[in-house]
């Protein structure tokens, strides 16, 4: 055999061997070792649901969660136990830094084909907000480094290392600034982002050198582009919508508005024809998401395979009144009556007395899917028919047709600006 053709041989050999013990990030419906939660202080009206869905999970996961002292660890724990759920099943851990949305601060699980876990370790500026504070103070410097350091707690940059640490994975570093909410994969090469999420976390990177780094990171080989995520998930809390409807959230998080359900097959949140004009933001909506749908239609998979995309509506949700005011009635309401004009950035920012209409992150795709169950949100009863409700139902029991679909009520989580997708993180089954 001449040198060529084995070096030839030699050189392919090696490639495959390099690709399988690559690391690369699961589907999310693949099997699972544990499921995380991160355990917040602050946020204890988040507590009756949490609880109930770790119910739910520890028969069929460890329920892993996080907790960023020792204190807070025994509240959780009395909490959980309290409500009814078998702590034997849940595991704690102490992870300094740790806040509530563990999926978007937290450990990206990686796998290999040798067995083994791996985590990325993307950077850490809570959901862009350096930049936020740029469009809200502008030049003054003294402003964007006083919030900045009572906002950021550098600890977080280290919580997905640290569950690293905890699981025995391997870390993969990367500088690119994201948030695991914003990443969707199809398990097989494929991984969806969102323009405005990704480009407004990582000011002066190209394209190109994002694509490099997602590819090397998360092990795949294709990236398709959303251009804008739901209008009621802006950037940040309290934004201006459009007129007098106002909301917060993350400025387009993928597990808001587009998730695989197989290796060929996605959701896409949907708003009909018939109802873009019930209201300012379904026509938002519907434009952008019609945007997002030819994207998808004129894109292929890892391997040149087209997609088949499935719409899911859209809640239909009764807006929150709320009144802005300079001064805050103490003591404070829940759900609030009123919000400070001092939150909103000046080009957003209404006058005193002005009611408001303050829309939750609402959305079915920010679900859960892990052994034998999805997690699904509803919205029945406020806002949304039972008819819509139900077709949403025969839409995740023809996905997912061995799992049970199960409602929680997760409005409070909304209206912070996430789900029951942002409030977990999967961990992989790891096979040799």
């Amino acid at each position: 055999m001449k040198k060529s053709a084995i070096l030839l041989i030699l050189t392919v050999l090696f490639s495959c061997r390099n690709m399988n013990e690559g690391f690369y990030m699961p589907a999310e419906w693949e099997g699972h070792d544990a499921v995380w939660f991160g355990w917040e202080q602050d946020e204890i009206f988040f507590y009756p649901v949490v609880s109930d869905m770790i119910k739910t999970l520890t028969p069929h996961v460890r329920v892993n969660i996080a907790v960023r002292s020792d204190s807070l660890m025994i509240i959780a724990k009395q909490y959980l136990i309290s409500q009814g759920v078998d702590t034997t099943r849940v595991k704690f851990y102490l992870v300094p830094g740790d806040r509530y949305w563990i999926r978007d601060h937290g450990a990206t699980f990686l796998v290999n084909g040798r067995g083994e876990l791996g985590v990325a370790q993307f950077g850490w500026n809570l959901y862009g907000y350096p930049e936020f504070l740029k469009e809200k103070f502008g030049e003054n410097r003294d402003s964007i480094t006083r919030y900045m350091a009572l906002t950021i707690d550098p600890k977080t940059k280290g919580v997905d290392s640290t569950m690293a640490s905890i699981t025995g994975a391997k870390l993969v570093k990367t500088e690119v600034c994201h948030e695991g909410g914003a990443t969707e994969v199809n398990g097989k090469g494929t991984l969806i982002l969102c323009e405005a999420t990704v480009f407004q976390r990582n000011p002066g990177w190209s394209r190109e050198d994002l694509e490099k780094e997602f590819k090397r990171v998360l092990g795949v080989t294709r990236i398709i582009w959303m251009k804008k995520g739901l209008a009621d998930d802006p950037q940040w809390l309290l934004r201006r919508i459009t007129g007098n409807y106002i909301g917060g959230g993350t400025g387009g998080h993928t597990d808001e508005f587009v998730r695989f359900a197989g290796p060929n097959t996605i959701l896409l949140a949907w708003v009909d024809e018939k109802d873009k004009d019930l209201n300012p933001v379904n026509r938002m909506n519907y434009e952008r998401l019609s945007e997002n749908l030819k994207i998808l239609e004129q894109s292929s998979d890892q391997d040149g395979k087209p997609f088949t995309v499935i719409k899911v509506p859209l809640p239909d949700i009764i807006p929150l009144k709320v009144v802005a005011k300079t001064t805050l009635t103490l003591p404070l309401a829940l759900p609030p009556a009123e919000v400070p004009i001092a939150a909103f950035i000046p080009s957003e920012a209404p006058k005193e007395g002005d009611t408001l209409l303050w829309l939750p992150a609402a959305t079915y795709l920010n679900y859960l899917v892990t052994n034998g169950v999805v997690l699904l949100p509803t919205y029945a009863g406020i806002g949304t028919s039972k008819e819509r409700e139900d077709a949403v139902k025969r839409i995740f029991a023809e996905q997912f047709p061995n799992r049970e679909i199960l409602f929680f009520d997760v409005l409070g989580q909304n209206f912070s600006g996430g789900g029951i997708h942002c409030s977990t993180q999967q961990q992989p089954s790891v096979k040799k």
